[in-house]
């Protein structure tokens, strides 16, 4: 019977993993023919290919010209590692966290960090807290997109623009594809390996004038490790947020963003990549609307992520499994559209539900997408035939 309902359509691309993202549409190794290979990062060219990230992604997403960009070691968790550590202490924090990441986040903060003054507000997989109920007094750490989960930031307008303390945010699923309120945040991070679909290893850090005081006027009572250190003698080091990077940078993973960023822009800028996201995001909203047997982890579609989309199985059949042995048919249906070529790398996250992610970033082809709708209700199909219902 399921051969029958097997698909004439194949996707193009089976490429929907959740990072290191599919490349953009038109991506080629001669693309990069140009890298700067075998120079210093620091001669005059690796400088300018350098500053040349900062300026459009600057460019790109509107990011005000007194927020200072850089370009950090360790992709996004390098970044937000580098906040936490040179920022916090200075006042109460407040870890919220719907998902693996944000909760990691707080682990750091609570055990690492050890500070005594830090709340966590946590969520269960497809909810948020109540963000009405936030304290701006505080210094604020979140996630605005759960990759892990599928929940994200409704929007902006409970952060407080009179807040006291420091909105830093963890936006590396977010940026390029959902609109950022730059003046309500004062620290944001990201990797070039999500939306963007750059390679690993590299992270950006965005610091509003507020967190620039905070660095310049507070030092933390622990030691930072020289990777971590954005201040010397009291003063921003402001050679980092020019392309004079922490440490040794790939200049051909500089090369591999530049592409994407000149292809963003050839889209539309952050507009176009947005635009591209909401539409991806739409073709799976169209199929939910008929499924039988899956459904959205975050059900308040104010609160649901346009990029990593995660799904649950639904079917009675399925959730009358075993708790252990719901992870491993869900692991089956993965297999069987990875064994057909037509999705790759599109499990749950070991943390979430047992279910499915896709990845409906912005350098992700629609038709893939429709393409891979009936694909999905054909293995679902091949699995259950597998149980005796």
């Amino acid at each position: 019977m399921t051969e029958e309902l097997r698909p004439e359509i194949r996707t193009n691309s089976p490429l929907f993993s959740s990072g290191p993202c599919a490349k953009h549409p038109g991506w080629s190794l001669k693309n990069l023919e140009n890298a700067s290979l075998g120079r210093s990062h620091r001669s005059a060219e690796g400088k300018t290919r350098l500053k040349a990230v900062i300026d459009q992604h600057r460019s790109i997403l509107g990011i005000p010209d007194d927020y200072k960009i850089g370009i950090v070691p360790g992709s996004d968790t390098g970044a937000v590692e580098m906040a936490l550590w040179s920022l916090l202490g200075a006042r109460p924090v407040n870890m919220l966290a719907w998902e693996s990441f944000g909760a990691g986040w707080a682990t750091d903060v609570v055990k690492q960090l050890k500070l005594q003054n830090a709340e966590v507000t946590t969520s269960d997989y497809g909810d948020i807290p109540d963000l009405s109920a936030v304290d701006w007094k505080k210094d604020v750490v979140f996630t605005w997109n759960g990759t892990t989960s599928g929940v994200c930031a409704p929007n902006g307008d409970w952060i407080d623009s009179d807040r006291e303390g420091l909105a830093i945010c963890d936006a590396t699923s977010a940026v390029f594809a959902m609109e950022l309120p730059w003046d309500k945040l004062d620290v944001v991070t990201w990797s070039w390996q999500k939306v963007l679909g750059g390679e690993a290893a590299h992270g950006m850090l965005v610091l509003s004038p507020r967190a620039v005081e905070r660095l310049e006027s507070y030092t933390p009572s622990w030691p930072l490790p020289k990777i971590f250190r954005m201040t010397k003698g009291g003063k921003l080091i402001d050679g980092i947020f020019v392309g004079e990077t922490i440490n040794t940078p790939s200049m051909l993973a500089v090369e591999d963003v530049l592409d994407a960023l000149n292809w963003a822009e050839s889209i539309g800028g952050g507009k176009g990549m947005i635009a591209r996201a909401n539409a991806n995001a739409g073709v799976i909203d169209s199929w939910i609307a008929t499924s039988d047997w899956a459904d959205y982890v975050a059900l308040d579609p104010t609160c649901r992520s346009t990029t990593s989309i995660c799904l649950k199985i639904t079917s009675d059949w399925f959730v009358k499994l075993p708790k252990d042995e719901q992870p491993k048919a869900a692991k089956k249906l993965v297999s069987i559209l990875a064994d057909e070529g037509i999705a790759l790398d599109i499990g749950s996250h070991r943390d979430a539900p047992a279910g499915l992610r896709i990845w409906a970033g912005s350098t992700i082809e629609a038709s893939d997408l429709k393409a891979l709708m009936p694909w999905l209700d054909w293995a679902y199909a091949t699995l259950k035939s597998t149980y005796k219902i």
